[in-house]
């Protein structure tokens, strides 16, 4: 019997050892502010430029076009905010989804309260844009557009590609913008040859350390900083560098797309696997999670429940699981995300997501499983009861 099942990965990965060891080496060996012009401090950047050399292989990068800062969050707001700044005589049209991240979303909301015109695309029942809407949408005066690579409460893969393609032929003016904090380490990322103009990354989604992510900037796309101060990360995102954190995300990145194709086989088993068991369950229950959706997550609503009862019900046998957005769940409001593919409030109310590593096992699925099996028809007949 397994002591914890963790099936939040989505929300946060555990570090690797080797991640938390080398942690530690640097803010006991490697404590110096990199900005110091002393030998402690040439080393410590020594440190932060090997990380970001790691990073930009990773994404078929140069080194150059990687800044650092705290987070997919901040990635978001710079590349949004950063380039809508700097960029402000090429027009006041934004188009994003509305399924979006909360730090897409909420960025593009306070837009609209200062003279920008937002257009959010509408998405399937499969959780995917329409890319002729798309088409649609975009104008002369459109400046950026925001795509998620890969939804974090479903898995649903947009067609980011075909977008880039689709702004090129319609107006070349505007960038385009990818969270991808989903799918790095998880796809491969080559925005240079993508065309993607700007692309954030988050290092605790890969088993790395909390605090720290990147922003990927091509060479032609010009930003302002959203924070001042010293001018550190080429003057776009100031403040004494994170440097434990950057290398700790620079490992995590070398470790995890080291292994993506091998990492991305066994969950992709895993993921079938636990919808093999489920099939035999004698409960009612519904895939939300496209068949092409990313292999680490899993969305699935169970009829007439509440998901948070069952996520607790879950937790009291260690097995812990999701029912959306980490940034967003303690909100007492259904998912946007759920709400945008058109599903009816019995189903968004009673979706859980399971999101799945490398680290996962075949026993952990069965006792998830067996779990479910025993908790669900409980609740269900509970609730029915009292109705």
């Amino acid at each position: 019997m397994c002591n914890e099942i963790y099936l939040d990965n989505s929300a946060t990965t555990k570090p690797y050892d080797e991640v938390n060891d080398l942690v530690y080496d640097i803010n006991k060996n490697f404590y110096a502010n990199p900005s110091s012009l002393h030998s402690k401090g040439i080393e410590a950047e020594r440190k932060i430029n090997s990380a970001r050399e790691i990073i930009a292989k990773n994404l078929g990068a140069e080194p150059k076009q990687i800044i650092f800062t705290s987070g997919g969050t901040e990635s978001n707001n710079l590349a949004i905010r950063g380039y809508l700044d700097a960029n402000q005589r090429r027009g006041k049209h934004v188009i994003a989804t509305k399924i979006e991240h909360p730090s897409v979303l909420e960025v593009c909301r306070h837009l609209e309260s200062t003279g920008y015109r937002v257009d959010y695309l509408s998405v399937s029942h499969a959780g995917l844009i329409d890319t002729d809407e798309l088409k649609s949408k975009i104008t002369a005066e459109t400046t950026l557009i925001s795509i998620i690579m890969v939804n974090n409460e479903t898995g649903s893969i947009q067609p980011v590609e075909e977008a880039v393609k689709i702004k090129n032929a319609v107006n070349p003016d505007a960038v385009i913008h990818s969270d991808a904090v989903q799918a790095f380490g998880k796809l491969h990322l080559t925005p240079v040859k993508s065309g993607i103009d700007l692309l954030s990354v988050s290092s605790h989604k890969i088993h790395g350390p909390k605090g720290i992510g990147a922003l990927y900037i091509s060479d032609k796309t010009r930003l302002k900083p959203v924070v001042y101060g010293g001018g550190q990360e080429s003057t776009l995102r100031s403040g004494t560098e994170n440097v434990s954190g950057i290398c700790g995300f620079g490992l995590a990145a070398e470790i995890t797309c080291g292994n993506m194709d091998s990492n991305g086989k066994k969950v992709t088993g895993l993921k079938r696997f636990f919808l093999e068991k489920l099939v035999s369950c004698d409960f009612k229950f519904k895939v939300i999670s496209n068949e092409k959706a990313s292999p680490y997550i899993l969305n699935i609503s169970f009829e007439n429940l509440k998901s948070e009862v069952l996520l607790h019900h879950l937790e009291a046998r260690n097995i812990f699981v999701s029912t959306g957005s980490a940034c967003s769940s303690r909100k007492k409001k259904q998912s946007h995300v759920l709400q945008s593919m058109g599903l009816p409030s019995s189903i968004v109310e009673g979706a859980l997501r399971f999101s799945f590593s490398a680290w996962n096992t075949e026993e952990e699925i069965v006792e998830t499983i067996l779990a479910l099996q025993e908790i669900v028809p409980q609740i269900q007949f509970g609730r029915n009861k009292q109705r």
